[in-house]
């Protein structure tokens, strides 16, 4: 999640996303009767509770329990207002931007909300700047004032005509002063936010319980009153919990064979629904440039020449994804096939020139890292299955290591891992959203990664466009750029899947556009 380009015209791209669903329809009137919490099953926990220190899925809780100044309403194709009654550039050169706040806005501790706790919300992002954090996002912020109690003003360095995108990101989630330091994060329990719900109670890697907040001003329509959300370990044991009435929706994490038997006849028979929509969630691996033998051009396109996409693809998730040869998903503007154009079909023979014009005529050694808890169940065998290609080439020694989430961010941070898998799923669905935050000294990978053309040229100059089809070129162009480097491998691009009991409405409307779940939306059915 970085910065991205944000304009009126990817409007058909985020529809194509926000509307989601083309599985069981989910019509009915919202119940009136308490019946306790709805929840929410995922395998997604947070690796943080301080938006200052989270670029990954943490902001899918931050999006329910904090407050942006800009957000995206159900169906809205472009950011709108939430916690500010009005935003918009006030010069022609798009780096003065203006908000203003809400009357009345207060955190769920009752301490108000103004402008002076925006500016302090977004000052300690880059004060504070955690490696990998949030603060890559504010690039083209140059300082931020608070004019008057309702009024803040945003000034660029440069022009940014995405920036209003930037904002509506949870990374830029409003916290009370009060509570958070300017300077360090947040290390008391709890969370004061402004958001639709308040967090009553938090219990790390297990459960957060979520309550209507009925000190929120916002566009959010809460169709419930209480939302627990329990993280799993796995698929196996959250689709158990939705089969033993434990929890009565899934949000990330379903397993291929899980997905596969709730699209049967067994699900309906259990009163189970499926609901299966586009997703621009992608997989893809990360080369270290200083790992001696990863940091090699030539090994790094041998890889690229080996893996066979399409058998993981069917092998392992058993087709409930797609093959990516680009960074940029399918569905997106500027979109290309880079990897198979230069590549073609996985050949060993190819691979093997590769490294011998290099001088490289021995088995490469190389250890690929994956995290334990992060991306769904498919995971370890996903990397088994790289392995056994790349070893089974005979040009590679592949070595397997995993670690829980927390301590894998670490590492990788750390530059501990010479190749490692992560995921990504956008902040909102531009092609700049899928490159930009890999590129530069200051990326979401904590791995600097310096590529002149696109940091200097190609993405100022998008980012002047507020019409996204005239800059089809450049992004097709940077794509090439990562082809060439060899840096970044994408291996696959998701779908989106919710599964819930058949007393659930409201999971079609529950994803915004950059896939993260707006509890707010789900609801019990009245009858039928």
């Amino acid at each position: 999640m970085f910065n991205r380009n944000r304009c009126l015209r990817s409007a058909a791209a985020i529809a194509s996303i926000s509307s989601l669903v083309t599985g069981c329809g989910i019509l009915s009137s919202d119940s009136s009767e308490d019946e306790g919490p709805i929840v929410v099953g995922t395998t997604s926990a947070p690796s943080t509770l301080d938006p200052a220190a989270s670029w990954d899925g943490s902001w899918e809780l931050f999006r329910n329990i904090y407050q942006t100044l800009l957000s995206y309403p159900n169906g809205a194709t472009a950011p709108q207002p939430d916690a500010a009654k009005s935003c918009a550039f006030s010069d022609a050169a798009n780096q003065v931007y203006r908000c203003e706040l809400r009357d009345g806005l207060t955190f769920s501790n009752g301490h108000p909300l103004d402008a002076q706790a925006v500016k302090h919300s977004i000052d300690r992002i880059k004060k504070i700047n955690v490696n990998g954090g949030p603060a890559g996002l504010l690039g083209s912020l140059d300082r931020v004032q608070a004019p008057s109690e309702h009024e803040v003003v945003f000034h660029l360095n440069k022009p940014d005509a995405t920036f209003p995108f930037v904002l509506a990101t949870p990374a830029m989630s409003i916290v009370d002063p009060a509570g958070y330091p300017a300077n360090a994060l947040r290390d008391a329990d709890g969370i004061a936010g402004s958001g639709p719900y308040t967090l009553q109670s938090y219990k790390d890697g297990e459960r957060a319980e979520l309550v209507r907040n009925d000190r929120y001003k916002g566009f959010a329509e809460r169709h419930n009153d209480a939302v627990t959300v329990r993280y799993f370990k796995d698929s196996a044991g959250m689709v158990k919990a939705l089969r033993d009435h434990e929890i009565q929706a899934t949000y990330r994490g379903l397993a291929a064979d899980d997905i596969v038997t709730l699209q049967g006849k067994a699900a309906k028979e259990e009163e189970l629904q499926l609901v299966e929509g586009t997703g621009a969630e992608i997989s893809y691996l990360v080369f270290n440039p200083k790992d001696p033998w990863a940091g090699r051009k030539a090994v790094r396109q041998a890889v690229a020449q080996v893996i066979d996409r399409a058998a993981i693809a069917h092998q392992v998730y058993q087709d409930t994804v797609d093959p990516l040869y680009s960074m940029v998903p399918k569905g997106l503007t500027g979109h290309t096939t880079g990897f198979f154009d230069d590549y073609g079909d996985p050949s060993v023979s190819k691979a093997r020139r590769i490294l011998s014009d290099a001088g490289i005529t021995e088995p490469v050694p190389l250890t690929l890292w994956y995290t334990t808890d992060r991306y769904g169940s498919e995971t370890e065998a996903e990397f088994k299955e790289l392995k056994r290609q790349l070893d089974g080439s005979g040009l590679f020694t592949v070595t397997l290591k995993s670690r829980p989430w927390k301590t894998y961010v670490e590492g990788y941070q750390k530059g501990e891992y010479p190749v490692f898998g992560r995921g990504w799923s956008p902040d909102f669905p531009d092609a700049e959203n899928f490159i930009a935050p890999f590129v530069g000294e200051q990326n979401a990978l904590g791995t600097p990664y310096a590529a002149p053309e696109i940091t200097g040229e190609l993405l100022p100059r998008s980012r002047r466009e507020s019409d996204r089809a005239n800059v089809e070129k450049d992004f097709e162009r940077a794509q090439q750029i990562l082809v060439n480097d060899a840096r970044l491998l994408p291996l696959w691009q998701g779908k989106q899947y919710v599964a819930a009991s058949d007393e659930i409405s409201g999971a079609e409307r529950a994803l915004d556009p950059s896939t993260i779940m707006m509890m707010w939306q789900l609801s019990r059915k009245t009858s039928w």
